[in-house]
């Protein structure tokens, strides 16, 4: 089923957009399962700011709304 979505987005939109678009088939479950994670810190690679995390919430309202 993953695979035939139709995906546009390519960074921090992708996970909002694979969630929204697989609750929408129906007789299909989505599950949280739990991981454990060690996070890096910004000089070890973490670039992430402020654009990317607006950017994620922009994708979950475009996704779930329209």
């Amino acid at each position: 089923m993953i695979r035939s979505l139709k995906l546009k987005e390519r960074r921090f939109g992708f996970e909002p957009e694979v969630t929204a678009k697989i609750s929408k088939i129906l007789k299909v479950r989505i599950y949280e399962v739990g991981i454990s994670y060690h996070g890096r810190t910004y000089e070890e690679g973490k670039k992430i700011s402020w654009k990317d995390g607006f950017r994620a919430f922009y994708c979950i309202i475009k996704y779930n709304i329209f």
